[in-house]
């Protein structure tokens, strides 16, 4: 996994800056019922999709986490005093604390199953009954768009995938939540070319493939013979799924 304390300062520029967060933060809001008044950002990294929940809804009381204390800083310095350093699998947060629970680009990231289990578990903890949870989904099937480049990479080897939505809705279902709802974004600006793809397998960011593998070397010879090196394939296309917290079942 990254060390996101020293990826925060160029985390944004990397990963598709201001249009690729106001499309997700514009994806998650039209999950997210008009009269919800507190919103939780589980794992909110450099609060640039945070900060866009809050100038959208005045109104909305946005708190943002994040356990690395780079992303973090970066978060409080757009919101400042509503961000706070946590572990999204223990939150420092009462139960039903929150009207919204969000984690954008959280889930698939964790090391397996019980991991990504006791996250969904706490944002229904602190989540209100008819509270809504909205997460994304499936993060690296959203990359392959069919272009060469995949191509290419498709007989690289892979991380299981930790959220896969069929999962997710699973854990959410355990801990009391239902489906609510499913939405879709672009993920602007980070559309691979052959170049690009080349130097992210040299600086390790195919998790599964070391930069010093011999296949990494087999990969790159492949990828420098397509054409348009430069050309960025297609954009990516993020998935949103949302869950509705159920409300007890009142007793005679």
């Amino acid at each position: 996994m990254l060390d996101y304390d020293k990826e925060a300062d160029a985390y944004d520029a990397s990963r598709g800056g201001e249009p690729r967060a106001a499309a997700a933060a514009d994806a998650v809001l039209g999950l997210v019922p008009d009269d919800v008044q507190a919103l939780l950002d589980v794992a909110c990294g450099t609060g640039i999709v945070t900060r866009r929940l809050a100038a959208a809804r005045p109104a909305l009381r946005v708190t943002g986490a994040d356990a690395a204390q780079g992303m973090a800083r970066m978060a409080a310095a757009r919101l400042p005093g509503a961000v706070i350093r946590a572990d999204s699998r223990r939150l420092p947060f009462p139960d039903a604390s929150f009207d919204a629970v969000t984690s954008v680009w959280l889930l698939h990231l964790v090391d397996g199953a019980e991991d990504v289990r006791a996250i969904v578990a706490e944002c229904a903890r602190v989540l209100r009954p008819g509270g809504v949870y909205v997460t994304t989904v499936d993060k690296a099937a959203a990359h392959d768009v069919g272009s060469d480049i995949d191509a290419v990479l498709a007989s690289r080897p892979r991380r299981p995938a930790q959220d896969r939505p069929e999962d997710v809705e699973a854990y959410a279902v355990e801990h009391g939540l239902t489906p609510a709802g499913r939405a879709r974004f672009r993920g602007h600006g980070q559309g691979r070319s052959p170049r690009s793809t080349v130097a992210d397998l040299r600086r390790g960011w195919f998790t599964r493939i070391a930069p010093d593998d011999p296949l990494t070397e087999r990969f790159v010879t492949l990828l420098e013979a397509l054409p348009d090196q430069e050309v960025p394939r297609p954009d990516p296309r993020f998935a949103l799924r949302a869950f509705r917290k159920i409300p007890a079942a009142r007793t005679p």
